[in-house]
């Protein structure tokens, strides 16, 4: 159905892709994997005409296209669906599907009832139980994204691209997605499936190939790889541990939370303690309430009732510039919304939290600022053509590391990370996970929010699971796994959290 053949792409030098090939058949999903950097995105721009290749070619059907753009990537039955869905929030989801589908009619005259029937139709196509009058914008993500692919399916679309569709669903509705991408696959319709969670891929994809360095290094049936075996192609080399968690002796309690309560964050009755040198995650189903407690004791959200103790000392926080005082730093799950400014150079956004140390009479010493992120661009190992270049330029995984190192460079004695590696590729998690690890060894008390089980089970100390606002229950890291913390986050927790789940404990 669609083949790409010895793909090269150069930006101003730097060499995206160097021999990049590919092929997708009728009724497959065939996985694209690679580390952030790897060429995957330049590839689909590519496929998609969204940039024209050096050299190589692209063949759709057997046909060369020779002037590919979007708009004709589009008449060929070629469509991307995004991580984040490229509705019209204003607009209807009738009127979102209609754009790109309608043709023109006599005077201009839009036949209304013949638009909601035929956004109707689409959206059953694909299991969508969604009011094609309501407002795009009132959707939620993952109904944002089925009208998406319900508009795809009205272009008559032969080749899929959907790029991290689960990064940021839950686990009921990726598996409802799955279904969706079955009932494609069964039309004949061919996927390129691209996603950082290789867990996934056994489960839905049939062929995968593998990146590195904007090179195809091999495709392979998905059944006759493993997730190792993916993760020694994709880096280039025997990756150890993605989960590189060490035993530390906990010290003091840092953080204590007793009986913390945010009637507008719809946070309740929360107490919990985080010691120096401890990993302590914190589960739940979306909508538990983890990102809501994370940012009641960061300042962001008003906390009405209970306390927050630091070193021991009762703290209250007003605004987040006073938690950033007392030595408490917060990395928020949408690095590309709150955690990095986009427009704003890599030098300026590690140095965001910091300038009060670097000014002198109110000016900023830009020495000083280069070296710090210098400093932290080397410690961390961000990819950056320099330290001036913006953020938006760089991969998803180094935005990452652009994000922790604002807060790193406020010396946090406790540091709060809101799905600290949603999105980045395998490398750049083990690098995350290293530093994690590295920085409690220097006795730093570490919450961390994540909704990968993998992550959750892997680098916690003690595990405390949210349901509706409030913790239920604290698992040692011996006693906890997935049964019991999926039990204590469904309210099934009946003789199911066994030892150490008393909360606080």
């Amino acid at each position: 159905m669609l083949e790409a053949s010895h793909i090269a792409k150069a930006y101003a030098g730097v060499q995206a892709l160097r021999d990049a090939s590919f092929e997708l058949q009728a009724g497959e999903v065939h996985a694209l994997v690679g580390e952030n950097g790897a060429g995957k995105s330049t590839l689909v721009k590519i496929i998609t005409g969204a940039v024209e290749a050096d050299s190589g070619e692209v063949r759709l059907g057997g046909r060369v296209i020779t002037h590919n753009s979007p708009r004709v990537a589009r008449a060929l039955g070629v469509a991307a669906i995004y991580q984040q869905p490229a509705l019209f929030p204003d607009l209807t989801v009738a009127e979102n599907i209609a754009i790109g589908l309608e043709q023109s009619v006599a005077w201009g005259v839009v036949d209304w009832p013949a638009r909601r029937r035929r956004a109707a139709e689409l959206l059953a196509q694909v299991g969508a139980r969604i009011d094609p009058d309501r407002d795009a914008g009132d959707l939620s993500m993952p109904q944002q994204q089925l009208v998406e692919i319900a508009r795809a399916l009205g272009a008559v679309a032969r080749v899929m691209i959907l790029d991290e569709p689960t990064a940021s669903l839950s686990e009921e509705d990726t598996q409802n997605l799955f279904g969706v991408i079955k009932r494609l696959r069964a039309q004949g319709v061919g996927m390129i499936y691209i996603s950082h969670r290789l867990e996934e891929l056994s489960v839905i994809a049939d062929r995968v190939t593998v990146l590195r360095d904007g090179c195809t290094i091999d495709t392979r049936a998905m059944a006759a790889v493993s997730r190792k075996d993916l993760i020694e192609l994709m880096v280039g080399r025997e990756l150890s541990a993605v989960f590189p968690k060490k035993e530390v002796d906990a010290g003091e309690v840092v953080l204590e939370l007793r009986r913390l309560g945010s009637r507008a964050a719809g946070v309740r009755d929360v107490s919990l303690e985080v010691r120096a040198g401890e990993i302590v995650g914190l589960a739940g189903l979306v909508g538990s309430g983890r990102t809501e407690l994370a940012e009641t004791v960061f300042g962001l959200a008003p906390a009405d009732e209970g306390e927050v103790l630091l070193r021991g000392r009762p703290v209250r926080f007003a605004s987040p510039a006073r938690a950033i005082e007392s030595g408490i730093a917060y990395v928020p799950e949408d690095r590309r919304r709150h955690g990095v400014v986009l427009e704003m150079a890599v030098s300026a956004n590690v140095t965001l939290a910091s300038l009060q140390r670097l000014s002198r009479f109110g000016a900023l010493d830009l020495r000083r600022e280069t070296e710090m992120t210098v400093d932290y661009v080397r410690r961390l190992g961000i990819k950056t053509p320099a330290t001036f270049t913006p953020v938006a330029t760089l991969s998803g995984g180094n935005q990452q590391k652009v994000a922790l190192s604002r807060w790193l460079a406020t010396k946090p004695s406790v540091l709060i990370l809101d799905e600290p590696t949603q999105g980045v590729d395998v490398g750049a998690k083990a690098e995350i996970h290293a530093l994690m690890v590295e920085l409690a060894g220097q006795g730093a008390a570490i919450l961390m929010i994540s909704s990968e089980m993998p992550e959750i089970l892997g680098m916690s100390d003690r595990i405390a699971v949210m349901r509706g606002g409030t913790i239920v229950g604290v698992l040692s890291r011996a006693d906890a796994t997935q049964p019991r913390i999926l039990a204590l986050a469904l309210g099934d927790d009946h003789g199911q959290a066994g030892a150490g789940s008393k909360v606080g404990a």
